[in-house]
C-alpha cells in the first residue's frame, strides 16, 4: 500500500464527512415522538493510548460513543441541557428534534444515555418536513421554555416552544441582522446562544456563522437581541470553521471549531473569545484553549454546551455529528474547564 493505513482512514473519513455535509440523506421518520434505543460505550481516554487527563485548562472527565439500531439516529448538530449535565434537547441537521438524559457514575463520569427520543420537525399544519434544505438545523439556544434554532440553506433563526411530548412549528422568526446575501448556503448560523444575563447584552441572543466571510476574511456574527444589537465578526484563525458556542460565566464566549482535509482528517479546537470583543462593529478574537486531531477521541464535533456541576465545577460538554456515515461516530465528551 502506497500510503499508511492511518492515512487511508483519514482520506476515506474526510471524503465521507464532506459527502455527508453536502448531501446527507436519511429516511423520514414519523411526526410523533419516537423512543430510540441508545447503546453507549464509555470512553476513558481522550488522547488515544494515553492516560493523561489535563489538556491545558481542560481536564477530561469521560465520554461516550453512542450507537443505535434506529436509522434516524445521528447527524446530531447542536444540543443544550435543560437540567445541568442531565436532561437535554437537541437538533439534527436532517430535520429532527432529539431529547434524552446523560447519566453519570459515582465518580461523576458519563455512564450512559437514557430516555432518548426523536421527532421529525413539522410545518404549520403539523405535517413532517422531509425537504433537507428547509430543515437543516445547525444551532440551538434555550431559555425560559423557548428553543431558538439556526437553520442553513433556507437561512433563518426561528423560535419554538419546548415540548418534549411533541414539538410544534415555530411561532416566531427573528431578524438575524447579517445581510442575507452575505450568508453562504451551507455555512450559516451554527452558533446560537444567549449572552451572559448580566453582561452588556443582558442575555440577548448572539449568532455566529460557520464560514460566511467578510471581505477581510473574518466570520460574520451578530447580536440579535438586547440593547446593543448589530453585526460583528469573529477573526478566522487558520483553516478552522465555527460549529457551536456558549457563553461562560465570566462573559467570554467559548467557541467550538472544526477543520478537516483529505490528508489530515478531522481536527477540533476550542477557542475562548474575549467577551468585551463581542460588540457591534468589532472583530472578536481570543486564545485557543484546546487543539485535537485524530490522535484523540474526536469526530466531526458540532455541539457544545457549558454548565455547572453540583460540586461547582465549570463543565464543557461536546457532541459529534456522524453524517450518517459508517466511518464516523456519535460522541459525547465532558471536560472540566479550570478557570485558573
Amino acid at each position: 500500500m502506497s500510503i499508511s493505513d492511518g492515512g487511508l482512514r483519514h482520506t476515506i473519513f474526510a471524503a465521507c464527512m464532506l459527502a455527508g455535509m453536502l448531501s446527507p440523506a436519511v429516511a423520514a421518520g414519523p411526526d410523533s415522538v419516537e423512543p430510540v434505543e441508545i447503546m453507549a460505550r464509555p470512553i476513558g481516554q481522550f488522547r488515544i493510548g494515553h492516560d493523561d487527563k489535563q489538556f491545558g485548562p481542560l481536564e477530561f472527565v469521560g465520554g461516550l460513543e453512542m450507537t443505535s439500531p434506529s436509522r434516524d439516529f445521528g447527524a446530531l448538530s447542536a444540543f443544550r441541557f435543560l437540567k445541568p449535565g442531565s436532561d437535554f434537547i437537541g437538533v439534527a441537521d436532517t430535520g429532527f428534534w432529539f431529547f434524552g438524559s446523560v447519566t453519570h457514575d459515582a465518580d461523576k463520569r458519563p455512564s450512559g444515555i437514557q430516555n432518548f427520543r426523536m421527532q421529525q420537525m413539522v410545518d404549520e399544519a403539523g405535517q413532517p418536513i422531509d425537504k433537507k434544505w428547509q430543515v437543516d438545523a445547525e444551532g440551538l439556544a434555550v431559555k425560559d421554555g423557548i428553543a431558538t434554532v439556526g437553520f442553513e440553506r433556507n437561512q433563518r433563526v426561528a423560535q419554538f416552544k419546548i415540548d418534549p411530548d411533541g414539538m410544534k412549528a415555530p411561532f416566531k422568526q427573528l431578524d438575524f441582522q447579517v445581510p442575507a446575501k452575505e450568508l453562504r448556503q451551507n455555512r450559516g448560523f451554527e452558533t446560537v446562544t444567549h449572552a451572559h444575563p448580566y453582561g452588556q447584552h443582558e442575555g440577548g441572543l448572539v449568532v455566529v456563522s460557520e464560514k460566511s466571510l467578510d471581505k477581510a476574511g473574518n466570520i460574520y456574527a451578530a447580536i440579535i437581541e438586547g440593547p446593543h444589537k448589530g453585526v460583528f465578526t469573529v477573526k478566522r484563525n487558520g483553516d478552522f470553521d465555527i460549529t457551536d458556542g456558549a457563553f461562560l460565566p465570566d462573559g467570554d464566549l467559548l467557541l467550538l471549531e472544526r477543520s478537516f482535509s483529505m490528508a489530515g482528517g478531522v481536527k477540533m479546537r476550542l477557542r475562548r473569545i474575549y467577551g468585551e470583543s463581542v460588540e457591534k462593529g468589532a472583530v472578536a478574537d481570543g486564545p485557543v484553549l484546546l487543539d485535537a486531531d485524530m490522535g484523540y477521541q474526536i469526530d466531526n464535533m458540532e455541539g457544545l454546551d457549558v454548565w455547572t456541576r453540583d460540586d461547582g465545577a465549570l463543565m464543557v460538554s461536546l457532541m459529534s455529528d456522524d453524517n450518517h456515515s459508517i466511518l464516523q461516530r456519535n460522541l459525547y465528551l465532558e471536560f472540566v474547564l479550570h478557570e485558573d
